[in-house]
């Protein structure tokens, strides 16, 4: 495949939300915004499309991020009391974010504990040139910048104490430093926080304490007023104070006002507070909850005159910032925005706009708002079902804002992108959202969910119903991150869409299969009910696992998008493993661990049934909650495989089976494949499902079939009577059993394609009737790709004669676990493309085949093999692009193409000082 396929794997962009954060920074001037995470990664977003990552090299918790406003320049503070600078440049056409230097304070002499020099607090003087640490031991330290240097003039806790009164002493120390703030008009003058509540001003050129500020409570924050005539401190009890700033009173031991919000019963810490001027001042605060009634609340306040509102959260509040004036031309703040980093989501409030609604986020969306369960990708999605999607998500977002994103800065230079892609998401909670992945930034377009047309309880909601009837605290539920489901038989396991018709397929963990149409208005409708016994009456089994949920009886009111039409019920309702749809046919086919099922959905009808359990397979039939029992038998089946592994150039017998798969000469590379036991539990389940018209009966005559995998190595493959489309509502679909092949070797059966004359796969319903793609080859001989665990093996039909195969277990414990047929195009022509098999394995690595030859390509490690759920979650692009989870949260995208790439590329300004006997006034970054 060399013309179109050049040997490379990059990874390119992650989509998400950065799991665990733990800092927060905002840079006014370039309007972007940093976010530290546990892991040591410091992730920079501007607007949507620019972004770039840096990662320190230890695995510490970034604790602070402060900029260097405007310069591009930015300092991090690490648990491990270490400071790093950071220095946005460019490498090719990547982001890319450079460490430049680090430090680390040095302990003061005749002092051995470590913890007095430990750094609590960090502030960036205005002027960019200087960086002042604040220390638990009570010291202030100031570092020249961007050289990171110690300056000689370090303020000291017995410094201080010399000019506090005899009476407030009473022999304590001040403790830590809490809070550091510089002065809005005089820049040589700090105000330092200490831990007792002890608030001092300090003018850097004079060494002198001009104010002293007495607080008598554990300080937590402070926060200047604009015009620096007072400024806001916060503290543990719940409550602020505003203090007034006075050359004529230098020690003040009493607050102009102090005020708990949440009082007078005992109130948890405030833990930040801002104070933004407008045409009435604005308050907002994180904390401050009655500590015995809603102490376990996530809470952030806003205030102003009358108006009192309590954001309330489902997760902890990291912390927050407003966007707002900060040059001295204007007279007030005057916020536009408020931006909350909560522990699983970014929260932007509208401060403008009445009612300060949410803004909805361009990237950073919680992908696991509530659990990923699965993930479908759609590339070159039409234009009309674009809109349609679309224009059903904006119905949905009647509380947001259509305001512009406030955190704008930079430029992207990505092209305009050429497709459009969806990427769907299966949730726990009975949700498919739908994501625009056309790009870098991965929005959110859609939400549709499967619980409306259910019987079930929502008892965690009660909780947020009962709080808002409550008159005090005046609590709005905001934000999407939602860790509960009403009930896990929601789940979402399989998911499929016909992009021309419309038409969606969600099967779940109980047993359902949904299928719905996609329409612009809303409706008030019943569903049809059907249920497929796959079972066929089969006796000495009982089901022992959950029941099936109950569908709401009568009508059910439907809003604007994708609307259920016919809800299936497997029986027993154990998980559906595999889903497929073929609009053109009316035909949904599906599969569970008991067997599989075909429905024509035009009709109403059931086609098919088919049991596909061993005898032996009790795990099946019993369900989930009977899995302990099964100790004894998983111990007696190993040993079992052990002894008939050493038997294994028997040939096994052909019972049951049309035809069964010999195991020819064996290459060097290749290690022999061991058969696998028949009574192997769960062997009953249907692992893949495909339609396709093809020659099945005989070499003249084609026509559509269905093809069943299962995790024993059977494959079924069935001839069906569509009657023609103007006879659909007449005649009903007929399946006649046309192949069963059993494989040698019993491994699971992972993907099935049918390939035409030219090798190359099918199209998609509607494509070739449409005029959307080229008719395939119908004139020479088709083949079958049947890939295993273990193997792919391209079978030619009718006669499912074996033409070629390779036997990737060369490598002991190799499995595949994802496949996917790939176009990858040329990178000199766009006209030219070629086919490729994509496989994950086990292992975490990547192997490219040409089809039909299966010849080896190339290998990549991908993913690392001790992430087993990065490699469950995996899912492929046609166009060789892929995604798998790297946290419940993100999603690492990489790409196996030369030609289909998505990554950042973009531009920040950036205006820097003179750096050393560098001339650079300013400067372009190009990511």
């Amino acid at each position: 495949m060399k013309h179109a396929f050049s040997p490379h794997l990059i990874q390119t962009v992650e989509h998400g939300f950065p799991s665990q954060p733990s800092a927060l920074a905002y840079d006014p001037k370039l309007q972007v915004m940093a976010i530290g995470t546990k892991s040591g990664a410091i992730k920079v977003y501007g607007a949507p499309g620019v972004e770039f990552t840096g990662l320190h090299k230890d695995t510490a918790t970034v604790t602070q991020i402060h900029f260097l406003q405007g310069q591009g320049w930015m300092v991090s503070l690490l648990d491990d009391n270490t400071m790093h600078l950071w220095e946005t440049g460019q490498k090719e056409r990547c982001s890319d974010l450079r460490e430049v230097r680090s430090f680390s304070l040095p302990g003061r002499s005749g002092i051995e504990s470590t913890s007095v020099t430990r750094v609590t607090v960090l502030l960036v003087k205005s002027s960019s040139d200087l960086l002042t640490l604040g220390t638990e031991g009570g010291g202030v330290h100031f570092l020249e910048l961007p050289s990171l240097r110690l300056v000689d003039k370090s303020l000291f806790h017995d410094e201080i104490m010399q000019s506090v009164p005899e009476d407030y002493r009473c022999g304590k120390s001040l403790g830590p430093v809490e809070a550091l703030q510089e002065h809005p008009l005089h820049a040589h003058k700090i105000l330092i926080g200490y831990s007792r509540g002890l608030v001092v001003l300090w003018d850097f050129k004079s060494r002198h304490v001009d104010n002293l500020f007495l607080g008598k409570q554990q300080l937590e924050s402070l926060v200047w007023v604009r015009s620096g005539s007072s400024f806001v401190s916060s503290h543990s009890d719940g409550g602020y104070m505003v203090w007034s700033v006075s050359s004529s009173t230098p020690c003040i031991q009493e607050p102009v006002t102090s005020t708990i919000p949440y009082g007078p019963f005992p109130c948890k810490a405030v833990t930040k507070i801002l104070w933004r001027t407008t045409q009435a001042a604005l308050v907002l605060f994180s904390g401050g909850m009655p500590r015995a009634s809603y102490g376990d609340r996530h809470c952030l306040t806003i205030l102003q005159d009358s108006v009192h509102v309590t954001l309330d959260f489902t997760s902890r509040v990291i912390d927050f910032f407003t966007v707002h004036h900060v040059d001295r031309d204007h007279e007030l703040d005057d916020p536009s925005a408020l931006v909350v980093l909560l522990e699983e989501e970014l929260v932007v409030i509208d401060l403008q706009a009445a009612g300060w609604p949410t803004i909805p986020a361009p990237y950073l969306a919680p992908l696991h708002s509530s659990a990923i369960t699965c993930s479908y990708h759609i590339s070159n999605v039409p234009t009309r079902l674009w809109e349609r999607v679309v224009s059903a998500g904006l119905q949905q977002c009647s509380a947001q804002t259509c305001t512009n994103w406030p955190i704008c800065g930079g430029k992207n230079l990505a092209p305009a992108v050429k497709q459009r892609e969806l990427l769907l998401t299966g949730h726990e909670d009975g949700t498919v959202r739908f994501w625009d992945a056309s790009g870098v930034a991965l929005q959110p377009l859609y939400k549709l969910s499967t619980a409306s047309i259910f019987q079930i309880d929502c008892e965690h909601n009660d909780s947020f119903t009962q709080a808002a009837e409550e008159e005090w605290p005046p609590f709005r539920k905001v934000g999407c991150f939602d860790p509960y489901s009403d009930d896990p038989r929601l789940g979402v396991q399989k998911i499929c869409l016909c992009k021309y018709s419309g038409k969606l397929v969600v099967a779940g963990t109980a047993g359902q299969v949904i299928l719905m149409y996609l329409s612009d208005e809303k409706s008030d409708h019943m569903i049809d009910l059907a249920t497929v016994d796959l079972l066929q009456d089969r006796e000495g089994f009982t089901w022992k696992g959950h029941d099936r949920l109950p569908p709401k009886s009568g009508s059910v009111l439907f809003a604007p998008g994708f609307q259920p039409v016919v809800l299936v019920q497997c029986m027993p309702p154990a998980a559906v493993t595999s889903v497929t749809l073929h609009a053109e046919w009316n035909l949904v086919a599906f599969g569970t661990s008991h067997g599989f099922g075909l429905f024509d959905y035009h009709r109403r009808s059931p086609v098919l049934a088919r049991c596909t359990l061993h005898p032996n397979d009790s795990l099946a039939m019993e369900g989930p909650l009977s899995r302990v029992k099964s100790l004894k038998k998983s111990l007696r089946q190993s040993f079992r495989r052990i002894r008939k592994s050493r038997v294994s150039g028997k040939k096994r017998g052909e019972a049951n089976a049309q035809l069964a798969e010999q195991d020819s000469e064996v290459t060097p590379v290749q290690r022999r494949i061991e058969p696998r036991s028949a009574d192997d539990s769960l062997s009953g389940v249907v692992r893949c499902l495909c339609f396709a018209d093809t020659f099945l009966r005989d070499g003249t005559h084609h026509g559509p079939t269905m093809w069943a995998g299962t995790n024993s190595g059977c494959v079924y493959a069935y001839a069906l009577d569509v009657p023609l489309q103007e006879k659909f509502s007449e005649q009903s679909v007929e399946a006649l059993l046309g192949k069963e092949i059993q494989l040698m070797h019993r491994a699971p059966v992972v993907s099935i394609a049918v390939l035409d004359g030219r090798g190359n796969p099918l199209p998609e319903p509607y494509e070739v009737s449409r005029d959307l793609a080229k008719a395939p080859d119908m004139q020479s001989s088709h083949s079958v790709l049947i890939a295993s665990e273990e193997q792919f093996k391209v079978f030619m039909l009718p006669k499912v004669s074996a033409k070629t195969k390779f036997k990737l277990t060369a490598h002991e414990g190799c499995r595949v676990r994802k496949v996917a047929l790939v176009s990858f195009s040329s990178v000199a022509s766009e006209d030219y493309s070629e086919n490729g098999l994509v496989c994950l394995t086990n292992l975490g690595d990547i192997h490219v085949f040409s089809v039909p030859a299966l010849r080896p390509q190339v290998r990549y490690d991908c993913i690392r093999k001790e992430d087993i759920s990065g490699i469950a979650s995996c899912v492929f692009t046609k166009t060789g692009q892929g995604f798998y989870l790297i946290s419940p949260s993100e999603f690492e995208r990489f790409s196996l193409s030369a030609r289909v790439i998505t990554e950042p590329q973009c531009q920040v300004y950036v205006e820097r000082p003179y750096e050393s006997s560098e001339v650079r006034c300013s400067a372009f970054f190009c990511f």
